[in-house]
């Protein structure tokens, strides 16, 4: 089952959007300066390119250690939501916490949208070594586009690099899109994306945060709502 997840993985067309990404993670590595190894555990570790651009470009101007962690912290906070919706899906009774540890680690964007796709098709005591698989491959994936990105980043340009590292956002959109059946999910979606421009006139710093939960409770409130006229 662990061999299915991890061919599964490289079959996505998630995979793509995860290469192009990366690739534009190894290049932002070479140009702030960073070793080809830091940059290749830096994707194994945090494995998230928002976050991995924020610690790169924080370092890079002068900013401590300590700083840069309650960052890339910060943006950890967005998957919180993915692990606590996903993991339930994995468990049995006889699952150990140690057993989701893997999981939780591999649990962003990708693993999460292909999961909810591909799990109700997976015996729920095989989800774990599946994920697991499937979440090996991806961060596989991911090492080998780190490398090919930073030996490319003196013929990368600005530009092109901006470009892949926006991918993985809009195919999460897309595919969030695609999957939004419920008028909750709709809305949620829709307020979510129409309240963001406003939120961040105000630099916050959370700007996405904020108008996720805002969309998210009012989504919520609608769907109450909906639920009581019935």
């Amino acid at each position: 089952m662990f061999a299915l997840g991890l061919q599964t993985s490289l079959k996505s067309v998630l995979a793509y959007v995860l290469f192009g990404t990366f690739i534009g993670i190894g290049a932002l590595a070479h140009d702030t300066h960073f070793s080809l190894g830091w940059a290749l555990i830096s994707s194994a570790l945090i494995w998230a390119g928002p976050a991995q651009v924020i610690l790169m470009t924080s370092l890079h101007s002068g900013a401590t250690v300590i700083q840069a962690a309650i960052a890339v912290t910060l943006t950890a906070i967005r998957l919180m939501p993915m692990v606590v919706s996903l993991l339930p899906m994995m468990r049995t009774p006889n699952t150990r916490f140690y057993h989701l540890i893997l999981p939780a680690h591999f649990t962003a964007v990708t693993f999460w949208v292909e999961g909810f796709r591909l799990f109700p098709q997976i015996p729920r005591e095989r989800r774990i070594l599946f994920g697991n698989g499937m979440g090996t491959g991806f961060v596989i994936i991911c090492l080998i586009a780190t490398a090919l990105g930073y030996q490319m980043a003196a013929k990368f340009p600005p530009l092109l690099g901006a470009a892949v590292l926006a991918l993985t956002p809009l195919t999460f959109l897309y595919s969030t899109a695609l999957n939004a059946k419920q008028t909750a999910d709709k809305v949620a979606l829709v307020l979510g994306i129409a309240l963001y421009p406003v939120v961040a006139t105000f630099k916050t710093g959370v700007d996405i945060l904020i108008s996720g939960v805002l969309a998210g409770t009012i989504a919520y409130g609608v769907h109450v709502w909906r639920r009581k006229r019935r």
